[in-house]
């Protein structure tokens, strides 16, 4: 046999030498019989049979009806039915709401109780639309009252124990989730019962051979030696060539610390950083960019719409007449506009946002000139999943505002971009078209697996969007997948490992 008894965990020795070979072995008799906690019985449990000390002989599912801190009160004041049966019953028919302030119940509470209570003929309408007694009280909610009264002794029952007809009672009375205003919670568990293997019987006597009791000291403390307790009995050895416990100290997410770091990157360049709600509406999401409201461009950004409320309650002036007057005719811009009918009730409507740039936008009515802005930001489109796309994604937004600003400059920042925070060795910039800026500017970059992709685009705003939103100078802009520049910085091949669940990723990916 290849254990050796004297380096058993105490909760492994006092489990050996507690059950009998051949018996069942279950949580249940481990906790009533050596008085362990359910963490415990399961690391012995684990321990021995890795160790093949234990066998799992069966599995079964159970129900378990656990009694709430509403089960509870209903059990001591009575279910609502009860309380309104009785409360009609001395004295007379009453209203709803009546009824509902003089047992201090929910509306909703008296309205079910008494949908029930009719249903069963124990209670009418009047002619005056009043509740009055017509019956007896049902037998289902005599049953529900016997019910409450078992659970109440040991706070729970198991649905073993209960007749069909009292399964059917307690079924409106329990629920999985959420059941803080229902009497009972469903727990479902599962009951596991084990046995010794012969290897497990082999170390169960050499156990009580070695006598070793599971009471040896573990660890010698200054109180044990100042009240000299530790000359009354034995220590556990030391197993020198154990491994040791594995450190795993407090780290932040890798992409967590580089959105940190790139952010404290820009602000050294003398950005401020803005921010703003996910939820948008279309005006700043799309209008203010003079995105066409029924046009193809529309569909660069196919949006998630949000269901209540449906619109916005109103979008700020001058702006949205501004806004308007651009997309309908060009306004003081010098353009021709679309030369539609703006939709006053479409721009409006609330979507997540699918862009930072909505956030430039805001900005652009409130910025300081000459000035530099920035925001990480969380966007929203609804998109194939892929290793390079996303239903909801980062990108970092930023405008630059000035007299002279011009495309050389904005060359620059895209370079640092690409080089210095997506630390990508090759890169490219083609010529792209969005409806808000002129020129514009894509910038690619080539992952050494995935290849080359877009990183984002850019341009300088057109005075479409400018001057509506009270800026006469020009304005760089850009906005940049940060998620696929974290990528190339963090060396993944994925965009979904950003986001993973799995903490041992957490653990041994380091960021900056």
């Amino acid at each position: 046999m290849d254990i050796d008894v004297k380096n058993l965990h105490p909760l492994e020795v006092k489990l050996l030498r507690f059950v009998k070979p051949g018996e069942d072995i279950t949580e249940e008799s481990i906790i009533s019989g050596l008085g362990y906690k359910v963490g415990q019985c399961n690391q012995a449990f684990s321990w021995l049979s890795a160790k093949g000390c234990l066998e799992e002989v069966s599995r079964t599912k159970k129900t378990i009806y656990e009694m709430t801190d509403t089960g509870r009160s209903m059990k001591e004041e009575g279910l609502p039915a009860e309380r309104i049966y009785s409360f009609l019953g001395e004295n007379g028919p009453h209203t709803m709401p009546e009824i509902a302030e003089a047992l201090s119940l929910e509306k909703s509470d008296v309205g079910s109780a008494f949908g029930l209570l009719s249903s069963k003929g124990a209670l009418k309408l009047n002619e005056e639309r009043k509740a009055e007694k017509a019956g007896d009280l049902p037998e289902e909610i005599k049953v529900q009252r016997a019910v409450l009264d078992r659970a109440a002794a040991s706070g729970s029952l198991e649905e073993g124990e209960l007749s069909a007809e009292e399964r059917k009672a307690i079924a409106p009375l329990a629920k999985k989730r959420g059941a803080s205003s229902s009497p009972f919670r469903i727990q479902e568990r599962e009951v596991v019962v084990y046995r010794l293997t012969s290897a497990g019987e082999e170390t169960r006597s050499a156990v009580i051979e070695a006598n070793i009791t599971g009471e040896e000291f573990g660890v010698l403390t200054p109180q044990m030696i100042q009240t000299g307790s530790w000359k009354n009995g034995s220590f556990r050895p030391y197993g020198i060539n154990a491994p040791t416990s594995r450190l795993i100290p407090g780290r932040r997410n890798a992409y967590s610390e580089y959105l940190q770091w790139v952010k404290d990157k820009l602000i050294a360049l003398g950005f401020e950083e803005f921010d703003g709600p996910l939820v948008e509406n279309e005006f700043w999401n799309g209008d203010a960019l003079f995105m066409p409201q029924f046009h193809s461009a529309r569909d660069i950004h196919d949006v998630y719409y949000v269901k209540d409320p449906v619109h916005a309650k109103e979008i700020e002036e001058p702006w949205l007449s501004q806004v308007a007057a651009t997309h309908e005719n060009g306004w003081n811009t010098g353009s021709r506009g679309w030369g539609y009918a703006f939709d006053h009730e479409f721009t409006r409507r609330q979507v997540l946002r699918s862009q930072g740039t909505v956030l430039s936008a805001h900005q652009l009515t409130k910025a300081h000139i000459p000035g530099k802005y920035f925001g990480v930001v969380r966007c929203f489109r609804y998109d194939q999943v892929d290793a390079t796309h996303g239903a909801d994604f980062y990108q970092t937004e930023g405008i630059v505002i000035g007299k002279d600003v011009n495309l050389k400059n904005l060359l620059g920042l895209l370079k640092m971009f690409a080089e210095e925070i997506a630390g990508a060795e090759e890169v490219k910039y083609v010529p792209g078209y969005f409806p808000f800026t002129e020129p514009s500017i894509e910038v690619h970059i080539k992952h050494p697996v995935l290849g080359w992709f877009e990183l984002g685009g850019s341009g300088i705003f057109r005075p479409e969007v400018t001057e509506p939103l009270g800026i006469k100078e020009p304005v760089l802009a850009w906005g940049l997948g940060i998620d696929r520049m974290a990528l190339m910085h963090l060396g993944l091949n994925d965009l979904r490992e950003l986001f993973t669940p799995d903490i041992e990723s957490v653990r041994t990916r380091r960021g900056n």
